[in-house]
């Protein structure tokens, strides 16, 4: 079976206009000494680090669900990237003298809540959600990485690699689809409400964090304001779409 073009590929990411200017221009040391923004970073941080913990123990719970030896094995492979990235994020708080726990904990209710919501109820659905679901996520944090100061727009995509889940993801969905093409159907529903609970839910963590709502907003990132923040939201949408077009789903 071809494998269709992975939508989330370096051409996908969000570009920054010309060159970097403001604090995008500027390293941490630099950038840091703005209090505001450096209690910014440390949620962002944070946010991201209690992510890809949960990412782990998801991809970790979900290999139960392998119908093959070679698929939880696969998983498992995912599930420790998942996991070094975790130690990046975490290393990387304890360096600028924030505390990893404390960074973490204001957003792991929320992050608890989400997975909670929608957990899957099969071996496709883990599959589904864990491409669907993190990529929005993963979207998210490169829109927001493209105005951070240099160190840390650096680590942020470096954790935001692709664990190599996209790719297996398409090829097993495709392939069940292809075996039963009614499958497709509650996939694709699925992915709708995954789609929509994934938006809630980043919407709410940043509403509730006032350094990263500002930071969104243009209070501390350069150049973002609403009407960024709005075209942001359209991106991640259409990226969304692509890739239930790459799963053979309709958006």
């Amino acid at each position: 079976m071809e494998t269709p073009d992975n939508p989330d590929n370096a051409e996908n990411a969000p570009e920054s206009a010309g060159e970097h200017t403001g604090i995008a221009a500027q390293d941490w040391s630099q950038a840091s000494a703005a209090p505001q923004y450096r209690a910014a970073v440390v949620d962002l941080l944070g946010a991201l680090a209690y992510g890809e913990l949960a990412a782990f123990e998801r991809l970790a719970e979900d290999a139960k669900l392998a119908p093959t030896l070679d698929d939880k094995a696969e998983l498992a492979k995912m599930a420790a990237a998942e996991f070094q990235h975790f130690q990046r994020l975490r290393d990387r708080l304890a360096a600028i003298d924030a505390e990893p726990t404390g960074a973490m904990e204001p957003f792991a209710a929320a992050l608890d809540e989400f997975h909670r919501q929608t957990a899957p109820s099969d071996w496709l659905e883990g599959l589904v959600k864990a491409y669907v679901g993190d990529s929005i996520a993963s979207d998210f944090y490169r829109e927001v990485a493209v105005r951070l100061d240099s160190d840390t727009r650096a680590l942020v995509l470096g954790v935001l690699d692709d664990t190599g889940h996209a790719s297996f993801a398409i090829e097993k969905v495709r392939a069940a689809i292809e075996a039963e093409p009614r499958v497709g159907g509650r996939l694709a529903l699925w992915a709708r409400r995954l789609m929509g609970e994934a938006l809630s839910q980043a919407q709410r963590v940043v509403a509730d964090r006032d350094a990263l709502s500002t930071m969104l907003v243009g209070g501390v990132a350069d150049g973002f304001d609403l009407a960024e923040v709005g075209k942001m939201f359209s991106r991640i949408t259409e990226a969304h779409t692509k890739r239930m077009a790459a799963l053979g789903l309709a958006a």
